[in-house]
């Protein structure tokens, strides 16, 4: 008798949470379904942040409960930092807006960046395309064949908004690792810097993702046009073997965990987030919609067509790696904006 009631007890519990998880992903289908999603992008048409989110706008609306269309809406400033505060305090919170901007952009916070008004734990993390590696490369008529004879030379850096990476790694080739380098802020977006260094007015950048110089200036870099000095990562990408890192470069065990601190937000590649306060179902949906995609093979097929590197980063693995981020030890933060010299 009581193993059959117990029986029943279950199978009524089962029923009832059966019945709650196909109201839930009723819920999802009626919010998502045939619904408009803007992707917010924190930079100009046509540099790296602004193709992987138009690639990504044509696939991930259909792994959304019900079906849904992504329409990308630009919002450019102080290299992603507007777009960031933007998100962070205007934009709704229901799960319907997400963006994506500059992978520094939990650093900055940390940093103390002017003007990063968010608490990045607070962003609702949905993923990223790729774990990126991001290189220095000056213009190869110069004749700079070495790191040695790259550290040593004057050169002047093109770059974005102060605190944009464009303006960040060569700044900290100067104050942590000795280098003296002019860097000159102000240029609107990536193909604004390419432009300064074909008419001169500039040497080279810094900050440029691997992905996206393959994927705007592959011929520049087989020809030796461009001079790959070195690489803002953890390890050296698989086509740039040859290339030191700038780990490689560190004198003592305060430099190397500055430099391991500030080259976390690698890690973070292109990343994508809601508001704050998203409802936790609404940000699951849009993060299984992201990881759905990125295994997507007509997504695929574009970004290798477009030349993009997908190495997917899970929205959970982003929210961990800003928690553990914000966490750092004071010593080591306060060598990191020693180094950053905001």
């Amino acid at each position: 008798m009581k193993t059959r009631f117990l029986r029943r007890a279950v199978l009524a519990l089962l029923a009832v949470g059966a019945s709650h998880v196909a109201q839930a992903q009723e819920s999802l289908e009626s919010f998502y379904g045939g619904r408009s999603v803007t992707l917010l992008v924190g930079y100009p048409p046509g540099g790296g942040y602004d193709v992987y989110a138009r690639v990504l706008q044509r696939h991930m609306g259909r792994h959304l409960p019900g079906g849904a269309s992504l329409v990308v809406r630009n919002a450019p400033g102080a290299a992603s930092l507007t777009l960031a505060n933007q998100l962070y305090a205007v934009e709704a919170r229901d799960g319907s807006v997400f963006g994506t901007f500059a992978r520094s952009i939990p650093m900055d916070r940390l940093m103390g960046r002017q003007g990063a008004s968010y608490d990045p734990t607070r962003f609702g993390w949905i993923g990223s395309a790729n774990n990126e590696v991001s290189i220095c490369t000056i213009n190869g008529a110069l004749g700079v064949a070495s790191l040695a004879d790259f550290m040593s030379r004057p050169l002047t850096f093109g770059a974005n908004a102060p605190g944009s990476e464009s303006h960040m790694y060569p700044t900290i080739l100067n104050n942590l690792l000795g280098a003296r380098f002019k860097v000159v802020t102000g240029y609107p977006a990536a193909n604004d810097l390419m432009l300064a260094i074909e008419r001169g007015e500039t040497d080279g950048r810094c900050g440029w993702t691997i992905s996206a110089a393959k994927t705007a200036y592959a011929d520049w870099l087989k020809q030796g046009r461009l001079f790959v000095a070195v690489q803002f990562a953890t390890e050296r990408h698989a086509d740039m073997p040859d290339v030191p890192l700038a780990l490689d470069l560190a004198k003592s065990a305060e430099q190397r965990d500055a430099l391991e601190l500030i080259l976390t937000m690698q890690a973070m590649g292109r990343p994508f987030a809601t508001p704050p306060e998203t409802p936790a179902p609404r940000l699951q949906a849009l993060r299984r919609a992201f990881d759905a995609t990125m295994t997507d093979p007509a997504f695929l097929t574009e970004a290798e067509k477009q030349r993009l590197e997908v190495q997917p980063v899970s929205g959970e693995r982003l929210q961990d790696l800003v928690g553990a981020m914000m966490k750092t030890p004071q010593p080591t933060i306060a060598a990191a904006r020693r180094a950053i010299a905001f």
